[in-house]
């Protein structure tokens, strides 16, 4: 099985550290944890009013981190259709419900393999939720 070295896709956020956005494994598309981060560093789902108070909306932001990552599917020549498993990080389980309600847009039982786990917190406080997932995308052949 041959790996490739890692792809930055063109056109999202750079990641906030020396990882790529995607590693490819003979057939297999290994995604990075995505978040709702725009290229400009913005984050989709988060907003201030004019006296600083933060609103942070986890469908907004869930719907967004689904489609980073199958914009960085894209780039390898695949799409949501092929993820076989998905790793879901979420800073409170109390967004489980409006999560689960945006994926089921996406995705239905006989999609991916999926676990959903709470954590501390994320690499940034406007971050609600966190995937990263794993795809099946054969290489092409000659």
């Amino acid at each position: 099985m041959s790996t490739d070295p890692g792809v930055l896709v063109e056109g999202k956020a750079r990641p906030r550290g020396r990882f790529p956005h995607l590693k490819r494994a003979g057939d297999f598309v290994y995604v990075s944890g995505t978040s709702s981060r725009r290229p400009d560093g913005s984050f989709a789902g988060a907003s201030a009013d004019a006296m600083g108070t933060t609103s942070l909306d986890i469908r907004e932001q869930t719907r967004t981190v689904i489609e980073n990552i199958r914009d960085v599917l894209r780039a390898a020549g695949g799409d949501l259709c092929d993820v076989v498993n998905i790793s879901t990080y979420l800073v409170s389980m109390n967004d489980f419900g409006g999560y689960n309600e945006v994926y089921a847009e996406y995705f239905d039982e006989t999609g991916p393999a999926r676990t959903t786990v709470a954590v501390h917190q994320l690499p940034h406080p406007h971050l609600l939720i966190e995937i990263a997932c794993v795809a099946r995308i054969p290489l092409a052949t000659s």
